[in-house]
């Protein structure tokens, strides 16, 4: 009874000890992942006001468009301004920004640390196969926010610029403020760069064995449906953007049901494709 009662309490003793194992390299790479987050906004730190600069061009594209467009309709041009209407609200924009390029920055340490994380339970294999995908993931965030930046956000500007006439000839004085104006840029750049990590996600599960191809073509009605409320969330009150970003996100999803098969195909055993 005895030994019994030892062996049971050695075998809680040998599970604990596995457990904050993974708990103490947890908060190993936890600790290094926000070190290289607080380096990249120490790089940033000097730059400010160059990204916002930067930030703004969008806006800047916008109101060229719009003046150019009544300009050639006979109407007057208008002058507007990013404004700021708190001592320190400029002061608190360029944290923000610098918290959002740090981030930005510090991604392929993120991606490094949980590579390591998860590689001792990975086979040599795997981890060849687990590599790519964290190549990948930058390069389609940094597509899906050079979307936003060159197209879709002075595309939303000129849309918010236009909708300032209320008719009998008289307008509704736009004055933008400079922290509304970075929160909904920020929000659209996380929204499409965010998106456009679905084919990585769900050709990871793809390999994992938890979803299959034809899983995601039946489930195509439903994926259209939880992409229509995620657009609708994520965007601005526009049905323009809101289209942009699901449609671009719905074509992601039929690549990524591709990426699925050509994984299934890679790990079936040979004589057994179809």
């Amino acid at each position: 009874m005895i030994d019994q009662a030892k062996l049971e309490s050695d075998d809680v003793e040998a599970s604990r000890a596995p457990l904050l194992d993974h708990l103490n390299e947890l908060r190993s790479r936890l600790i290094k992942s926000v070190l290289g987050v607080v380096a990249g906004m120490v790089i940033c730190a000097p730059f400010l006001a160059k990204i916002v600069e930067w930030l703004l061009w969008p806006f800047e594209q916008a109101l060229l468009r719009y003046n150019t467009r009544m300009l050639d309709a006979g109407k007057p041009m208008i002058d507007m301004e990013i404004i700021a209407t708190q001592p320190l609200e400029t002061f608190f924009v360029k944290l923000k920004i610098a918290l959002f390029g740090g981030v930005v920055l510090g991604f392929p340490v993120l991606a490094y640390q949980l590579y390591r994380f998860v590689a001792p339970g990975l086979y040599k294999n795997e981890k060849g196969a687990f590599l790519p995908y964290l190549i990948l993931s930058p390069v389609l965030f940094i597509a899906g926010a050079s979307l936003v930046f060159f197209f879709v956000f002075p595309f939303v500007m000129e849309f918010a610029l236009g909708q300032q006439a209320i008719g009998g000839g008289q307008e509704i004085k736009l004055l933008p403020r400079i922290a509304d104006y970075l929160s909904l840029s920020t929000t659209l750049f996380l929204a499409f760069g965010l998106s456009f990590q679905l084919p990585v996600i769900l050709s990871l599960l793809g390999r994992a064995g938890i979803v299959r191809s034809e899983q995601l073509r039946r489930w195509r009605k439903y994926a259209v449906l939880g992409i229509a409320v995620f657009a609708a969330f994520a965007t601005p009150p526009d049905p323009i953007t809101q289209f942009i970003l699901g449609g671009a996100i719905y074509l992601l999803y039929e690549l990524s049901i591709v990426a699925v098969r050509l994984v299934e195909r890679k790990d079936q055993p040979k004589g057994m494709e179809s």
